[in-house]
């Protein structure tokens, strides 16, 4: 299953086409044609001999085209009505007479059909390469020239048919051109591996060819954190991820459960999940001192024992946490260990009690500069002593600091590094708008417009 979904839809697809026709259009309006020569014979008058060189094509449009979805096969791009513009030289000859010039061309009511099929590569980067192209011209129209014309007319017929496979072969030609050197390498700008930090990085790697139904594209990516320093195997597998069926937008992003759990349990790997607080990180405006005089007041041992030492507190997850995706929204119950040490004179830690800290807390997700940024919220906590250097003292008492910690030190952290967000799996040059997020069991759905910047 994959950990992580993009579905772009027809209005993505017909997006997307806007741009694609543009760079066709430009490719076809370079293509170069070979001279072209032969003879035919007249009854009565014998035979004639022609050339026709440096054609040149002015320019090729492309007014009417559509993209199609072709379920279990791929996209289908039909082009109709095109038109293009062509001049070049002549040369004939027949027995005394020589004649030469120049002409003007138009072909009329192109039909182009291209089949595109779509896979991935051993490296999980997204293929699209052309499967099949055919080209029907209806109409070419000539103006040469010159003096005889009874003769450019039998001209133009002969050479007409011949032309017209050229170019149709040629259109052809340079849509497989423009697939390879265009579509292809920006398909391949899609990160397979998206570095996060110092830390971390997230897998987005195709687990399988994308998927094409009657109403969008879907492509599954594996969607799993890891660690930089030490990739291991996520000891849980992705549950089965079903995007509702939503074409409001013109792409989405299905984030499952797993994919946030893995960014959890690879940062745990990471040891990224452990705090040390001192009196020096405490921010200012905040009335309180981490030392034994301030926990005297509940553990009154401390001060017999360690009098007016600073103290060291640290915070760590045991487990990575795992967090809950439903329709009400994402969270996730967390137990923290709170290791305490008082800090001696010699600069060494002297143990003081441990204690477990549980808590419900709460995400708030969103989209910005194409990152998943998203805070969280503490609720009530929960507080458990497992171990105690001091003696015995009551916990419940000790609420009030743990809450000052957890607010005004703990949570800013956390909150600061989501801020930064994780990247979505974006190509080049691409931005989000007109933003939306969901929530569904297991997943999360992110909807967005596009906005392609070229080059």
């Amino acid at each position: 299953n994959p950990g992580f979904v993009v579905r772009i839809t027809q209005a993505g697809l017909d997006y997307a086409h806007q741009h694609a026709i543009t760079v066709l259009e430009k490719e076809l309006a370079q293509l170069t044609l070979p001279d072209i020569s032969g003879n035919f014979r007249i009854w009565h008058v014998g035979k004639v001999q022609y050339e026709i060189s440096r054609l040149s094509l002015q320019s090729f449009h492309l007014p009417y085209s559509r993209i199609s979805l072709v379920p279990g096969v791929g996209l289908q791009v039909s082009i109709s009505n095109a038109f293009a513009e062509l001049d070049g030289n002549w040369r004939v000859k027949m027995h005394f007479i020589r004649d030469h010039g120049s002409f003007d061309l138009r072909v009329e009511n192109v039909y182009i059909k291209i089949h595109l099929r779509l896979g991935s590569s051993t490296s999980g980067k997204p293929t699209i390469d052309t499967s099949s192209c055919s080209t029907r011209i209806s109409n070419v129209r000539v103006h040469f020239s010159g003096k005889f014309g009874w003769l450019y007319n039998l001209f133009h017929k002969a050479v007409e048919s011949r032309f017209r496979k050229i170019l149709e072969s040629k259109v052809c030609d340079s849509v497989a051109k423009s697939v390879r050197s265009e579509l292809q390498p920006y398909a391949q700008t899609l990160p397979v591996t998206a570095k996060i930090d110092a830390m971390a990085g997230i897998d987005y790697s195709l687990v399988a060819p994308p998927t094409v139904t009657a109403q969008s594209l879907d492509v599954d990516l594996k969607g799993e954190f890891f660690s930089l320093a030490h990739r291991s195997a996520v000891p849980f597998p992705p549950l089965a991820l079903a995007l509702p069926p939503d074409h409001d937008r013109m792409v989405y992003f299905g984030a499952s459960s797993y994919f946030f759990n893995t960014a959890s349990f690879a940062y745990h790997a990471a040891g990224a999940l452990v705090f040390e607080i001192t009196n020096s990180v405490i921010p200012k405006g905040v009335e309180f001192q981490l030392n034994t005089s301030t926990f005297s007041a509940f553990i009154p041992q401390l001060e017999n024992m360690y009098p007016h030492m600073e103290m060291k507190v640290r915070l760590s997850a045991p487990s990575a946490p795992f967090l809950t995706i439903g329709p009400d929204g994402l969270s996730l119950k967390p137990v923290v260990d709170i290791q305490t040490y008082a800090i001696l004179p010699n600069s060494t830690l002297a143990p003081l009690f441990l204690l477990s800290l549980v808590s419900n807390v709460s995400a708030v997700i969103d989209v910005k500069s194409g990152h998943i940024v998203g805070s969280l919220k503490v609720g009530r906590l929960k507080l458990s002593l497992k171990h105690s250097d001091v003696g015995t003292f009551q916990v419940r008492m000790l609420q009030s600091i743990m809450n000052i910690l957890a607010s005004n030190i703990l949570l800013p952290r956390l909150n600061e590094r989501l801020a930064e967000g994780f990247p979505l799996p974006l190509p080049d040059r691409i931005q989000l708008s007109n933003i939306l997020v969901g929530f569904h069991q297991n997943f999360l759905l992110l909807g967005a417009d596009v906005q392609y910047h070229p080059q």
